[in-house]
């Protein structure tokens, strides 16, 4: 399955009310241990939400409503992880102490890595 790129970047609503009109819901029967009842009953949900690309299943639960609110709170909270956009770095020069505690700590292993060499006088 091939990822969509998102139509529009964030942020994107995470309202009940927005979201539900703006997502394709595709209802399916699930998979796994339940017997003859999961066999029949189209309980699973995918919901994919076409403005991100993202898509969600729930099929926790034999009750369709349930997982119904279950994809729902799981689509809202990928929405919310996409929504948070970091802000750019600008990259700043170290300041003074930050470079002395690198040289110090060159130095360091410097001295670590002589003692490892031979003792003198084993020729």
């Amino acid at each position: 399955m091939r990822k969509r790129e998102p139509e529009r970047p964030p942020p994107y609503a995470i309202d009940r009310e927005i979201l539900e009109r703006e997502v394709v819901i595709e209802v399916f029967r699930a998979s796994g241990p339940g017997g003859q009842h999961v066999n029949k009953t189209e309980s699973a949900l995918r919901i994919t939400h076409p403005p991100s690309g993202v898509v969600v299943i729930s099929q926790d639960s034999p009750s369709q409503f349930r997982n119904r609110e279950t994809a729902f709170k799981r689509l809202v909270e990928r929405l919310e992880r996409l929504n948070i956009v970091p802000k750019k770095r600008i990259p700043t020069r170290p300041g003074k102490a930050a470079r002395e505690r690198r040289i110090e700590t060159k130095k360091q292993v410097g001295r670590k890595k002589a003692t490892r060499g031979r003792i003198r006088g084993d020729e």
